[in-house]
């Protein structure tokens, strides 16, 4: 009997053993679900410091805006809605209305989310002290700086530094923010610039080159390689100042009101565009395109500006059609992307360079349309491949941009849904992006660290 008692506790380890191998393995975990199991470093909110600048360098530059007497000299003084400044006098300095600079208003809105009692960015921490600080944000109101100059100020002067007070503005934050001990820390890669307008901080874009910048494309960026212009790889460029790796790609404020879903009615016209045919650099896509689509039956193609008139226009015109077409203009996107989304109009992507806001958070394939350029220059191609697109998936398209539609918004509009639609907007979603950045730039910080004196570093570093 003892001997059986002792034979029968290896057989019952080996069933044990064989139940553990043979039992089914549990199915992974969802994607959300291991970063939250990962650690508390992933769930830990970014950590920021707000540099410290003038006033007059952000809010201040509001208030100039708004004491200017005369209207943007680039418009007409009739379809300026900021000027003369409306009265009565407002309590505090709102972002301007003026199309041209509205769209870029993220500036405005990030900056706001680090004020005290804010929480319209419950993925941030600010913190008093830089040296706990993950990255250091730069309120510099970098677009409204240069779109005063270049409406207001003498003409010609925005490219030259001599009597432009765009250029001392950026040189003075250049030389205040590269004086701190915090750029020291890290070569400036853990800064963050606000650079919505492409000519943002025009004449120092190559001292600010290795921090994190936030910009609505790389269009503008980007210099061929002079040394491989004439060859076969003339499609090679310089990646010195502007990287997937390290910068931020961001929405543009959308001019147009949101339109819910429960609003959606007919929509008889297949495609519709609004805005100026002749544009320059990849918009030369743009006047081919209307060439090729105007005369069809059931597409609208308008030349316009987007004052009062026009915005009404837009909003009609949006909201009536099926699809609303997005070819590059002088850069790869335009502020037309969004208020496509908000006016729940398929958008029709006709831009092969284009980069877009929040990419692995969201899938622009699940409500908008990619179409190259070789494919688009067709004659009809793009149109029959429209009217073939089926209804089932139209409504599909259409619920799904309802869904993204918040993410889009940086200053929310959605009336008694201020606190849920902050927290899911632009803003919070710009800063965990910025958060997925911060491993690279580490990283990027450490290997400057055991350089030695001496060592030449290759421009190509300033992306990593």
């Amino acid at each position: 009997m003892a001997r059986l008692a002792l034979l029968a506790v290896p057989v019952a380890l080996l069933l044990s053993l064989s139940f553990l191998l043979l039992r089914p393995a549990s199915p992974p975990l969802p994607f959300s679900r291991q970063q939250a199991a990962s650690g508390p470093d992933r769930r830990r909110l970014l950590r920021v410091y707000v540099a410290e600048l003038p006033r007059a360098l952000n809010h201040g530059l509001l208030d100039l805006y708004w004491s200017l007497p005369a209207a943007d000299s680039r418009i007409p003084a009739s379809s300026d809605p900021d000027h003369p400044p409306p009265r009565p006098p407002r309590a505090h300095s709102p972002y301007p209305d003026s199309p041209l600079i509205k769209q870029y208003s993220a500036e405005y809105w990030l900056l706001a989310s680090l004020q005290p009692g804010s929480s319209s960015a419950p993925a941030v921490r600010v913190v008093a002290d830089w040296r706990d600080a993950d990255v250091v944000f730069v309120p510099f109101f970098a677009t409204l700086s240069a779109e005063m100059e270049l409406g207001w100020g003498a003409k010609g002067a925005f490219r030259r530094k001599e009597g432009n007070e765009d250029y001392r503005r950026q040189r003075e934050v250049v030389d205040r923010v590269t004086a701190h001990p915090a750029w020291r820390r890290s070569g400036g890669r853990d800064h963050v610039f606000v650079l919505t307008d492409p000519v943002a901080m025009w004449h120092v874009r190559k001292e600010i080159a290795p921090a994190i910048l936030l910009v609505v494309d790389f269009g503008g960026w980007y210099k061929l390689d002079s040394n491989s212009a004439s060859s076969n790889v003339s499609h090679m460029i310089q990646h010195t100042q502007v990287s997937l790796l390290k910068d931020v790609i961001v929405p543009y404020t959308h001019l147009l009101p949101t339109m819910h879903l429960s609003e959606n009615k007919d929509r008889p016209t297949l495609l519709y565009f609004k805005g100026a045919k002749h544009r320059h650099r990849g918009g030369l896509v743009r006047e081919k395109l209307w060439d090729l689509m105007v005369n069809e039956p059931d597409v609208v193609m308008e030349e316009g500006y987007p004052n009062a008139t026009g915005r009404e226009q837009s909003i009609k015109g949006m909201r009536t059609s099926e699809f609303c077409l997005h070819p590059a203009g002088d850069t790869p996107t335009s502020c037309r992307l969004f208020d496509a989304v908000a006016s729940l109009c398929i958008p029709v992507i006709v831009s092969d360079e284009i980069e877009l806001p929040f990419e692995g958070m969201i899938d622009y394939t699940e409500f908008a349309i990619f179409v190259s350029v070789n494919n688009a220059m067709r004659p009809k191609w793009l149109t029959n491949y429209l009217r073939n697109v089926p209804r089932q998936q139209k409504d599909e398209f259409r619920r799904n941009m309802a869904h993204v539609q918040p993410i889009f918004e940086y200053d929310s509009i959605y009336p008694g849904r201020m606190a849920s639609a902050a927290q899911d907007g632009a803003v919070n979603h710009i800063w965990k992006k910025i958060h997925q950045k911060l491993p690279m730039i580490q990283e990027a910080v450490t290997r400057e660290k055991r350089k030695p004196d001496g060592t030449s570093i290759p421009l190509r570093c300033h992306c990593t």
